[in-house]
């Protein structure tokens, strides 16, 4: 049973390296592995501190990178923002550098969504004579 995922994913710190509120470099693997995510099926949510310029200029920079949103600091794309209420959104995995225990990496964060290994160019080199 392949079962489709929200994932919101923070953009500071996560995708990019934090330099906000410029765009930092981008963190080794992230878009390959939302890339990945989404051929897979899962709908990935930017969910970020971001909003008006910055929040367009992070949306675009991922898109010059391939990547589209789902939606964009909201459950789904129809959804209407009442800013009397929080932002929080619905979602059934948070990826964000401020998580407890910090920051995965997208290898594993990959591995730990798909119950599979990470795409082989995220596979770690091996080394040695025994190759191990």
């Amino acid at each position: 049973m392949n079962l489709t995922l929200n994932i919101a994913v923070d953009f500071d710190g996560t995708i990019v390296e934090d330099a906000y509120p410029k765009i930092g470099k981008p963190i080794i693997f992230a878009f390959d592995t939302i890339k990945k995510l989404q051929d897979k099926g899962h709908r990935v949510i930017l969910w970020t501190y971001r909003k008006g310029k910055a929040l367009d200029e992070a949306v675009a920079f991922c898109k010059e990178n391939g990547i589209t949103f789902y939606a964009v600091n909201m459950s789904f794309p129809e959804e209407e923002f009442d800013a009397a209420y929080s932002r929080k959104i619905n979602a059934d995995i948070f990826i964000d550098d401020r998580n407890i225990g910090g920051m995965k990496s997208w290898g594993e964060i990959y591995q730990e969504i798909t119950g599979g290994a990470p795409p082989a160019h995220q596979m770690p080199k091996k080394k040695g004579w025994f190759k191990f």
